[in-house]
């Protein structure tokens, strides 16, 4: 795992370039701590940052040149099939010109350059893995930059006046100072109403994120985007297999996904939280693997917050070498600083992953397996029942719009809570039905409460676009639902914090859940086997008797920190002069943003601490990376 940067423009000299692409591979140093490589032409600097996981010699030392010298990557991913592509791309292709290529080394980088020189940007269907790479054609001047399919690693870029510039993380690209970067006040609303924002678009104004499945070709100061995977052709591997086939397939893809990701030449280990997800590629790692597997699990003395007792009954159950990491919610808070300077780009979430991520790193571990994607994929979400609820009750639709909205009032007069408050409005729209209900659950705030602090709204513009595109099938609203999950919550948040977490203390995390291959079944698979009755049913029948009925079982805890107490009182001065200095701008109404904060500390039940840290962490991150607001 690695960070790249490159800069292709006209407009600087080559020293230029070289000098700005050099600046940003020192601030990427955290991702690459092994090896610092920089190459340039009279066009294009390309800079890489290394993280030694697969063949540790200086042969895998980038940018790394084709034997003719003609082409030239950087990249930062893992290919976990690039054994099977070498061997093919070994052998002369039958009926055609394409020859052996001769490999010199054992990486999987030579493998994906390979690939490319033998069949241009059609290789990014044969490559099954996490990647953003960039690969530079010095003969044709073109310059091909591509992420995966689920979009586990990422790559922002710039494009302007000035030229193309694009990095592994927003920041390199905010301090190449070629310009002077501002907040994205168009995408602002959004950020506050769901903690982050959506791809393309990022929090900084003219940097974007390259979305999942696509690549992006530039050539004579043009670019141009196009997409070679999407979740949506998901109605194209619908299957009718039946029940037990189903389980026994589910089985066959997650096994060969965990055995894919088990290639490294470097300690490697596994979260271990004790939950089902966790558990579950920890056991099938234990039955793939010759060696005894790490696994790590970080606990509290409070029983509230600790999982720690089912996690030792997974590491017994699968005779793991367990790391039981002892922390106390005070541990966590003086670590806070550390995350928050870790963050690339702005979340309501993150310190967490960043604090499991360092503890397990200081155990000596290179690269962890994560559960993460199991909750998505197989229906374990409240919102997968709540969308199902509401398919259940299109009759609504019916009556008359203001007898909904009478209703709507009166339950929020009732309820008084933020459920109570997306009730009213979702009474209120003109139609409810799947475009309309699902970006409101996953809301912080409804449209009424946000346009209160902040001016010329519109947060869900961009939702509304991914949302929008999703086909709905007749027995598959839980795949619908698993592809807007993927592509907003999942891509934007928990992979999105999981690498810019992880990689500042240069650790790589793995998803066994987000095998393509096994997405693409699953999403197939109709309601009825998914979710009959109980959350992620499909996935625990597939695992058979892999785990022990007290992980199957027990209730859904999730990752939980006395937030609430901490903004109250440790964070109380920290948080206060954030949010005024956040109310301060001038896209906000700053009585009311004073007033949330106010409605926080005499204990409001409807503003909840969450409500209130992701507005801290953009100003504090605004603060943190002088940007213009």
């Amino acid at each position: 795992m690695c960070g790249i940067n490159g800069f292709i423009s006209n407009t600087f000299s080559v020293d230029q370039k070289k000098e700005i692409v050099q600046k940003m591979n020192v601030s990427l140093s955290h991702r690459g701590p092994d090896n610092d490589g920089l190459w340039s032409d009279e066009l294009i600097a390309l800079g890489h940052r290394r993280l030694s996981i697969i063949d540790l010699s200086s042969d895998g030392n980038q940018p790394f040149f084709s034997t003719d010298k003609r082409y030239v990557i950087i990249y930062n991913g893992e290919l976990y099939n690039y054994k099977e592509l070498k061997l093919e791309l070994q052998r002369a292709s039958q009926g055609s010109n394409d020859q052996p290529y001769f490999f010199k080394t054992n990486t999987d980088t030579e493998v994906v350059l390979a690939a490319f020189i033998r069949y241009g940007t059609k290789c990014l269907q044969l490559f099954n893995g996490m990647y953003a790479f960039a690969i530079y054609d010095t003969l044709e001047k073109k310059l091909t930059v591509a992420r995966d399919r689920l979009g586990v690693k990422p790559l922002y870029y710039y494009y302007g006046e000035e030229g193309f510039l694009f990095s592994s993380e927003i920041r390199p690209i905010i301090q190449s100072k070629i310009k002077t970067f501002s907040l994205n006040k168009d995408v602002l609303a959004e950020y506050i109403m769901y903690q982050t924002v959506y791809a393309p678009n990022t929090i900084v104004k003219s940097v974007k994120m390259l979305l999942p499945g696509n690549y992006l070709e530039y050539q004579n100061n043009t670019a141009s985007v196009a997409e070679y995977y999407s979740l949506n052709n998901f109605t194209k591997t619908i299957t009718d297999l039946s029940y037990p086939e189903t389980c026994a397939k589910v089985n066959e893809l997650l096994t060969q996904s965990v055995h894919q990701r088990l290639v490294a030449d470097v300690p490697f280990g596994a979260f271990l939280s004790g939950g089902i997800d966790s558990s579950a590629i920890v056991g099938l790692m234990s039955k793939v693997s010759s060696e005894k597997i790490q696994t790590f699990n970080i606990s509290f003395d409070e029983s509230e917050f600790s999982e720690s007792k089912y996690a030792k009954l997974i590491a017994k159950k699968f005779n793991t070498q367990h790391h039981e990491i002892k922390l106390t919610p005070q541990d966590f808070l003086h670590q806070l600083p550390e995350a928050l300077a870790a963050m690339d780009h702005p979340s309501g979430d993150g310190p967490n992953t960043y604090v499991v991520s360092k503890a397990t790193k200081q155990a000596g571990v290179t690269m962890a397996l994560s559960g993460i994607g199991g909750d998505e994929i197989f229906a374990g979400y409240d919102v997968f029942k709540r969308m199902m609820e509401l398919q259940k009750k299109s009759w609504i639709n019916a009556l008359p719009l203001f007898s909904r909205k009478l209703t709507g009032y009166a339950v929020q007069k009732r309820k008084k809570t933020i459920a109570g408050y997306k009730i009213e409005e979702l009474l209120g729209q003109q139609t409810i039905n799947f475009n309309s209900a699902y970006p409101l659950n996953r809301s912080a705030f409804t449209y009424k409460e946000l346009s209160e602090f902040i001016k010329n709204v519109d947060p869900y513009k961009n939702i509304n676009s991914i949302v929008s595109k999703v086909p709905q099938i007749k027995d598959h609203l839980l795949s619908s639902v698993s592809i807007s999950e993927i592509n907003t919550y999942l891509q934007n948040v928990l992979l999105r914090d999981a690498d810019q977490m992880s990689m500042a203390v240069a650790l790589e995390v793995r998803e066994p859940f987000l095998d393509y291959k096994l997405i693409d079944f699953v999403l197939g698979v109709n309601d009825e086997k998914k979710y009959p009755h109980t959350p992620k049913k499909l996935l625990i029948d597939s695992l058979g008797d892999l785990l022990p009925s007290e992980i199957v079982n027990r209730p859904k805890m999730g990752f939980t920190l006395p937030w609430q107490i901490w903004l109250k009182n440790d964070l109380k001065s920290f948080c206060e002069k954030n949010i005024t200095e956040f109310s301060n701008y001038d896209f906000c109404n700053k009585k009311n943003v004073e007033d949330l904060w106010k409605r926080f500390l005499n204990n409001d039940n409807t503003v909840t601490w969450s409500r209130i840290w992701h507005l801290v962490v953009l100003n504090n991150w605004i603060k943190e990376n002088n940007i213009l607001a």
